[in-house]
């Protein structure tokens, strides 16, 4: 393996230790503090007012039975009242704003972290479901928060004015609080675990669902609907569960409290009329005493503010898996200023689950050239194109453009640097155009970018043109593949890694393309499985079992019938003089062609490559020429 050199190792960013857990829910709870002590503010002026109210009520009784003046207590319990619907509707409408607000930021800052992190740290985080649902109920834990934290005053004032009305009515009622507190607590500790795995189940048919979805044409065309159905609904069990042990939960605690409440009432109205006979109270008094114990009773709203905060903890905590995700590390370095836009591989090595799958590649791109990827399927292409233009590195390994390590380059030096086009591109955007431009872009550009990929064929037949909403676009997958190279083609680069981007195209679009290719700035990496896209590359670097068995041009790397086989071709083919080739719809063709490469094409190749003395081929001997098997 080349060793880095000592810039690189030491412009290289160390990843950051893991943030604790429940950080982003501190930071939302946080962010929103204005509002939620807005809410907290109203609520606990709402809880006066319920508080005072009983007093008011009760006296302004005893004035009107002595036949007194109660004008002031009556205008007093107006005021109390008009209080207390006042802060509902604010506590309302700011609930509404600020968890609007919040779950908006926590939808940006999770898309931030899957975006800024590598691709294979990605995989099955179950993102939709994340920024929906979850989000959802994560952008409520400020107001949640403040709720909770809130919902005892009003239970308390109540129970403080029993013992201010009445000291007995007040014992009566506290002899049934340690089972509500045993209720609470049941309810924070066993629904909050319930919840977690409803939608941790969920997260995982929404992530089926949408492979689903992807593959419905390959589906319909197997006539396997009812096998996926089955699959893809495999997770209800697991949600049925959970949710049937939420609601248990939840129904439990609710009807507890809602059993104990009313007879807690009863005992307190009973010690109340005792006393109201023994002259101990008058009837103002029992009807405070009436209030009061349905503002205590209210406890039981209590359960229903915690479970708002369970919910908004567990959605938080799911939102933290993405936004928790390791960004890739960049560095801050520019490329040379008149680079060709070279590309070196030295020793690069990529283990996933402990499978190599690329091992010791040694590989050199000259700039200005085009180099044709080629291999049987999963010999590793698509990882070591994506290993070329820095989305993924290397467990060991350097790769260097223009002499310069990729791990040192800026984010944004790296991304106007290097430009892909993939088999099955993501079009994002209202329109083709924003689809194309992935930002501000000239209208001469766009144009020109279409032209080059053979788009604008078809976009100038839409019935706005590149303008077109993407919904209202019904395209084919060469028509897909053709925007994918429209948006590679809209800046230069000195990079172009197209992984298979031409592989839906007809023969004469291919060939445009190709053309279009050749004028096109910089260094080109193209995974292929054309015959005719190797036979007009520069060189071809052939990859198998993650080991490249050979490289050179491809009139020489022909002479190997293990190379042919690549493509389908008979033993006896000749790429020089027209050989028999497999066509994309499985008719066999004669190739006209001239495969015939002039010129020594640089490359770097590992010292224990061999050279084949009859055909010239530079071949790794680990590799077993008639089985492909690395030995």
């Amino acid at each position: 393996m080349t060793a880095a050199p000592a810039d690189a190792a030491r412009a290289r960013a160390t990843p950051a230790p893991p943030p604790a857990e429940g950080r982003l829910l501190r930071e939302a709870v946080r962010r929103g503090r204005g509002p939620a002590a807005l809410v907290l503010a109203a609520t606990a002026l709402g809880a006066a007012a319920a508080v005072t109210l009983p007093l008011a009520l009760g006296r302004a009784v005893d004035l009107l039975i002595a036949r007194a003046d109660a004008g002031s207590w009556v205008l007093l319990c107006t005021a109390l009242i008009a209080t207390e619907v006042a802060t509902d509707a604010l506590v309302a409408r700011t609930g509404g704003r600020t968890g609007a607000a919040t779950t908006a930021w926590l939808r940006r800052r999770a898309l931030a972290g899957f975006l800024a992190a590598p691709p294979a740290a990605t995989t099955g985080t179950g993102l939709p479901t994340r920024l929906t649902a979850n989000a959802l109920d994560a952008g409520t834990a400020p107001v949640a928060a403040a709720t909770a934290a809130a919902a005892g005053l009003a239970p308390l004032g109540g129970l403080a004015g029993l013992f201010l009305v009445d000291p007995w009515a007040g014992a009566a009622f506290v002899c049934g609080v340690p089972l509500l507190l045993l209720i609470l607590r049941a309810l924070l500790r066993d629904g909050r675990a319930a919840l977690t795995t409803y939608q941790e189940e969920q997260g995982r048919m929404a992530r089926l669902l949408t492979g689903a979805l992807s593959g419905a044409a390959t589906i319909a065309a197997a006539g396997t609907v009812r096998a996926e159905e089955r699959r893809v609904l495999a997770p209800l069990a697991g949600m049925r569960a959970a949710g049937e042990r939420t609601w248990r939960v939840q129904g439990r605690a609710a009807g507890l409290s809602g059993a104990l409440m009313p007879l807690l009432v009863a005992a307190v109205l009973a010690v109340g009329g005792v006393r109201l006979v023994a002259g101990h109270l008058t009837p103002g008094d029992l009807l405070a005493l009436s209030r009061y114990a349905v503002l205590a009773a209210g406890a039981g709203a209590l359960a229903g503010a915690l479970n708002g905060w369970v919910r908004a903890k567990a959605g938080t905590a799911r939102v933290e898996t993405v936004t928790a995700l390791p960004p890739t590390p960049h560095g801050t370095r520019d490329l040379p200023p008149h680079g060709d836009g070279t590309l070196a591989l030295h020793g690069v090595h990529v283990t996933r689950d402990g499978v190599p799958l690329l091992d010791s590649v040694t590989l050199t791109l000259p700039g200005g050239t085009t180099t044709a990827l080629v291999g049987p399927s999963g010999s590793g292409k698509s990882l070591l194109a994506a290993v070329a233009g820095r989305l993924t590195d290397p467990d060991q390994g350097t790769v260097l453009l223009d002499g310069t390590d990729l791990r040192t380059l800026s984010a944004d030096t790296l991304r106007h640097a290097v430009a892909y086009a993939f088999e099955r591109p993501a079009l994002v955007g209202a329109t083709i155009a924003d689809a194309v431009a992935c930002g501000p872009l000239p209208e001469p550009d766009l144009r020109r970018a279409l032209r080059r990929a053979a788009a604008d064929t078809f976009t100038d037949r839409l019935p706005h043109g590149p303008r077109t909403p993407l919904p209202e676009a019904p395209l084919s997958g060469g028509e897909l593949q053709r925007l994918g190279l429209a948006r590679a083609f809209t800046r230069p680069t000195r990079l172009l890694i197209l992984d298979d981007a031409t592989s839906s195209l007809d023969t004469v679009t291919a060939h445009l393309v190709a053309r279009a290719l050749t004028d096109t700035p910089g260094t080109r990496l193209t995974i292929t499985h054309r015959l005719t896209t190797a036979a007009q590359s520069d060189q071809v670097v052939w990859l198998d079992g993650g080991r490249i068995r050979g490289t050179g041009p491809h009139s020489v790397l022909w002479r190997d019938p293990a190379y042919r086989a690549v493509f389908g071709a008979g033993a006896g083919g000749d790429a020089g003089a027209g050989a028999d080739t497999v066509t994309d719809t499985g008719a066999r063709r004669r190739s006209d062609v001239r495969t015939d490469v002039t010129g020594d094409v640089r490359t770097e190749l590992p010292t224990d490559m061999r050279t084949d003395l009859h055909t010239g081929i530079r071949t790794d001997p680990r590799v077993d020429t008639g089985t492909g098997a690395v030995e």
